[in-house]
C-alpha cells in the first residue's frame, strides 16, 4: 500500500530532524570545544567591555532531561559546559588587583529548549577555587558594572548555586572599608558536616578598627524549590558595631524565605548608615535581637525587623521595622515602645550632649565651655536618603530629677527632608503636654516650628519627695509658639520668634524646692527675697514675646502671702544672656528690711543674681545719717510701710491665659 504525499513528506522531515540532532549530539560530544576558546573570549570581553578569558580546558556533555520538568520536556538532555581558569578582569584603576573574579573550575547546566526564546535557564552552577576581588569608590562607581549595551533580550534564570573553596576581598572608600573573607569546604564528617557545607572567616579594617569575625553556610543555594533549605550562620565586629545572623534560606522569592535571627549592637545608630543605607538617629551604645525576613518584590527585596528586643544607653526598646527600597527614597515603616526611656539617651539625637558623653562614643567635643543651648549641627544632608513613617510609645520617660514623663506617644514623619513629630505628647505630673514639631531639612539653615501646650501640672506632684509639698492644690499650665532657622537647637532659639507663658495658681514653694526643680536661677532670686523658709504662692502670671532671639517680659508677677513680685526685662536666646530686673514689694509693715530691687544678669550656665546697689546704698546712707541725729531714728529707713495692693489672681490668670490664646484683654487691676 502506499503512503499519501503528505505522510512521505511528514516521514522525510522527522527522520531528517531525527538526523540533524544526532548529528547535533555527535558534533556536541566530539567537537574540540578549546578551538572555540579565542572566539568566545573576544566575543564576550567586547560585549562587557572587559577583558574575559577561558583559559583552562572548555567541554560541552549532554546529559540526562530534568526530572522536574513536566511532560516530553523531562527527557531533552541537558547541555553541561564546563571551564576551567575562568576570569574577568578589574579596570584599571582599581587597587585590590588584575582580576575582578576568577575561578578554578565552572560548570554550567542548561535547559536546551528555552534557548530558543531568548531565555538562558541555568539549572545548575557550579563554582570551585572562586576568588572574588571588588571595590567600590567614594563616588559610587565600581569594579562590577560593565559595559552598557541597552536593555538586553536575554533573560537569565538561575536555580541552584554550589559553591567550594574561594576567597573574596571587597573594599569600600565610601564607608572606608576592606572586608577579607576566606571559605573551605566543612567535611561532612566533621561535626558540623551535617548542617553545613562551608566554612567562613573575616578579616580586614573598618575606619581603621580591625574586622573580625566568621561563620559557616551551606554549600548548595536552591533559588527554585521553596522546600530546600540553605543554613547561614556568622558573626562580625566592624570596629565598634557587632553582627551576627543564624538562621536558614528556604525560599529568596518568598516572605518566608529568609527568616533569619538578627543581633546588632555598636556605639550609635547612627553608624549603621554606611553599612545598611538606613538612616538613624545618633544614640549612646545598642544592642538588639530579633527576626529579619525579606519578601522580593518585583527586582526589589523588602525586608522587616521584627519582634526585636534591645537596649539604647540605659532604656529599653521594642518593635518592628520595614524597609522598602522605594523610588525616589527609600520607606522605612513601623512601631516601636519603651518601657523605661532614659531622657539623657536621647540627647545625642538632638545635640544634646555633654563633651564627656561625646568623648566615651570617641566623638570629638564640641560644646563649647559655659554654653548651655546645644550646639551640635544636624546633618542635613543624609536626610533625602530616607523616608519615613514611625510610631513611637513610651510607658515612662526618666529625666535626671524626680518629675518622671509618662505616656509618651510620637508620630515620627520624614518626608523629603522634612522631619515632623506630630504629635508628641506625654503626661507629667498628673497632667499632660502636647506639642507639634516641625523640620524642614529641605531649607538652608533649617526652617523649624514648635507647638507646645502644658495643662493641669500638680505642684505637688512636680515635687513628689517634698513632704511640705503634698498639701497644695495649685496647678501649672504653659503655652509656647516659636518658629526659628538654623541647624542646630542652640541657632533655632537664637533666631526664634513667638509668644510663650506660663501660670500657677496657689501653692507653696521654698528654697529646696526650687533646688530640686534644679532652677538655679530662680533658686538665686528666691534665697536673697525670702531667706530659707517655705512661702506661700497666691498665683503667678508670666508672658513673653520673643522676636529675633529676644524674649521680652510683657507681663511676670508674683502674689505671695509675703510680697508682690514684679519682674522685667529680657532674656537674649542667641547669647544666653540674662537681662531681669527683680522687684519685690512687701505686705504689711515690716521692720529693719533692706529688700530692693534684685538684678539677674549672667549667662544660662553662670548666671549673676545680686542686689541693686544703689536703692540698697540710700537706705543704709539715711540710716547713717539719722545715726547720726538720733540714733533712734536710724531704724526709720529700715521700715517697710507695706501699702503695695495684693493681685487679682483669678483676674491675672484668666488674662494671662487668653493672652496666649490669641485675645487681648483690658491690664489687670490690683485690688
Amino acid at each position: 500500500m502506499r503512503r499519501s504525499r503528505p505522510l512521505t513528506i511528514l516521514y522525510y522531515f522527522l527522520a531528517a530532524l531525527l538526523v540533524l540532532l544526532v548529528a547535533l549530539v555527535i558534533f556536541v560530544l566530539t567537537f574540540d570545544w578549546n578551538r572555540a576558546r579565542p572566539y568566545i573570549n573576544d566575543k564576550v570581553s567586547q560585549t562587557i567591555g572587559r577583558e574575559f578569558a577561558i583559559r583552562g580546558d572548555l567541554d560541552v556533555r549532554l546529559r540526562r532531561g530534568d526530572p522536574a520538568e513536566p511532560g516530553w520536556r523531562r527527557y531533552v538532555p541537558r547541555p553541561e559546559i564546563s571551564a576551567g581558569d575562568v576570569y574577568v578582569a578589574n579596570p584599571a584603576w582599581t587597587s585590590t588587583g588584575p582580576r575582578l573574579a576568577s575561578a578554578g573550575n565552572v560548570v554550567v547546566a542548561l535547559h536546551a529548549l528555552p534557548l530558543l526564546h531568548k531565555q538562558v535557564v541555568i539549572t545548575n552552577l557550579e563554582l570551585d577555587k572562586l576568588q572574588v576581588a571588588a571595590q567600590r569608590r567614594a563616588d559610587g562607581s565600581n569594579t562590577w558594572t560593565f559595559k552598557d549595551n541597552g536593555p538586553s533580550k536575554w533573560e537569565v534564570d538561575i536555580r541552584r548555586l554550589a559553591f567550594r573553596e574561594g576567597s573574596l576581598r571587597y573594599l569600600d572608600d565610601g564607608i572606608k572599608l576592606d572586608l577579607r573573607a576566606t571559605a573551605t569546604t566543612i567535611n561532612p564528617g566533621d561535626a558540623d558536616g551535617k548542617n553545613y557545607g562551608m566554612r567562613v572567616e573575616l578579616g580586614g579594617s573598618y575606619h581603621g578598627a580591625p574586622v573580625t569575625g566568621g561563620g559557616k553556610t551551606g554549600a548548595v543555594l536552591s533559588l527554585r524549590d521553596e522546600h530546600d533549605i540553605f543554613p547561614i550562620q556568622a558573626n562580625a565586629m566592624l570596629g565598634k558595631n557587632k553582627i551576627a545572623v543564624e538562621g536558614t534560606l528556604t525560599d529568596p522569592r518568598s516572605l518566608s524565605g529568609i527568616d533569619l535571627k538578627l543581633s546588632l549592637a555598636g556605639a550609635s545608630m547612627a553608624d549603621l548608615y554606611p553599612l545598611t543605607g538606613v538612616l538613624l538617629p545618633e544614640t549612646p551604645p545598642y544592642a538588639t535581637t530579633g527576626r529579619l525576613g525579606g519578601k522580593k518584590d518585583g527586582a526589589v527585596w523588602n525586608w522587616t525587623y521584627r519582634d526585636f528586643t534591645g537596649t539604647v544607653g540605659g532604656s529599653d526598646l521594642h518593635g518592628t521595622l520595614s524597609y522598602s527600597p522605594r523610588k525616589p527614597r527609600p520607606l522605612l515603616t513601623g512601631a516601636l515602645t519603651s518601657n523605661q526611656l532614659r531622657l539623657a539617651d536621647l540627647g545625642p539625637a538632638i545635640g544634646a550632649e555633654s563633651n564627656a558623653d561625646k568623648a566615651a562614643r570617641d566623638k570629638k567635643p564640641n560644646q563649647p565651655a559655659g554654653k548651655a543651648l546645644p550646639v551640635e549641627q544636624f546633618n542635613t544632608a543624609k536626610w533625602d536618603a530616607l523616608d519615613a513613617d514611625v510610631k513611637f510609645t513610651g510607658k515612662k520617660l526618666v529625666r535626671t530629677h524626680d518629675i518622671p514623663l509618662e505616656d509618651i506617644q510620637t508620630h515620627i514623619r520624614m518626608k523629603n527632608k522634612v522631619l515632623t513629630l506630630t504629635p508628641l505628647n506625654f503626661g507629667m505630673a498628673g497632667g499632660n503636654v502636647t506639642s507639634n514639631i516641625t523640620l524642614d531639612g529641605g531649607k538652608q539653615p533649617i526652617q523649624a516650628q514648635m507647638k507646645m501646650a502644658a495643662r493641669h501640672l500638680q505642684i505637688r506632684q512636680l515635687f513628689p519627695k517634698l513632704q511640705s509639698m503634698q498639701a497644695s492644690v495649685g496647678e501649672v499650665n504653659g503655652d509656647a509658639a516659636l518658629a526659628g532657622t538654623g541647624n542646630s537647637v542652640s541657632a533655632m532659639l537664637g533666631t526664634a520668634s513667638g509668644e510663650l507663658g506660663a501660670t500657677v495658681s496657689e501653692g507653696s514653694v521654698s528654697k529646696f524646692v526650687l533646688e530640686a526643680a534644679g532652677l538655679n536661677i530662680a533658686n538665686a532670686v528666691f534665697v536673697k527675697l525670702f531667706g530659707d523658709k517655705q512661702v506661700q504662692l497666691n498665683c503667678v502670671a508670666s508672658d513673653f514675646v520673643v522676636e529675633k532671639g529676644q524674649a521680652q517680659t510683657r507681663r511676670f508677677v508674683v502674689d505671695t502671702d509675703e510680697a508682690v513680685i514684679d519682674v522685667t526685662g529680657t532674656v537674649d536666646l542667641a547669647s544666653e544672656r540674662l537681662n531681669l530686673d527683680v522687684k519685690p514689694k512687701t505686705k504689711g509693715v515690716r521692720i529693719i528690711s533692706l529688700r530692693t530691687p534684685l538684678y539677674a544678669r549672667g549667662t544660662f550656665a553662670n548666671p549673676d543674681v545680686g542686689v541693686a546697689k544703689g536703692p540698697l546704698a540710700l537706705k543704709a546712707g539715711a540710716a547713717v545719717a539719722l545715726g547720726i541725729i538720733n540714733p533712734l531714728a536710724a531704724v526709720v529707713p529700715l521700715i517697710n510701710p507695706g501699702n503695695v495692693e495684693a493681685v487679682d489672681c483669678a483676674a491675672a490668670l484668666k488674662q494671662a491665659t487668653e493672652v496666649r490664646h490669641g485675645s487681648k484683654p483690658e491690664p489687670v487691676k490690683k485690688q
